[in-house]
């Protein structure tokens, strides 16, 4: 499997040459390169790229000391040895201050 050096796409082959479905790069191929496309692409198989704006961590209803926004997205990570509770790390979902509180 190749990527077109200029977008990233997938590469397929076509008539002896890889092209490029997305902006038209052309590259032969090789005689000792075998390739096989096993099944067909569909426009609608595209992969969707979730930017910056997209977080998927979870929320839960706690006060942020800053600015008083009560929901805040939170971890839970073993920071001390394993016979003591997790640390909870909180980061207010408006204002991105982040605390943490111990058990």
């Amino acid at each position: 499997m190749e990527f077109c050096p200029e977008c990233g796409a997938m590469m397929l082959p076509k008539e002896g040459i890889l092209k490029c479905n997305s902006c038209g790069h052309e590259k032969s191929l090789s005689n000792n390169n075998e390739y096989e496309v096993s099944r067909d692409i569909k426009e609608s198989e595209n992969v969707k790229v979730l930017g910056d704006e997209s977080d998927v961590r979870p929320t839960t209803t706690e006060v942020c000391p800053e600015c008083g926004n009560d929901k805040a997205y939170y971890e839970i990570k073993q920071t001390r040895s394993a016979d003591e509770a997790p640390t909870r790390f909180f980061t207010c979902t408006e204002c991105k201050y982040t605390w943490r509180e111990y058990d």
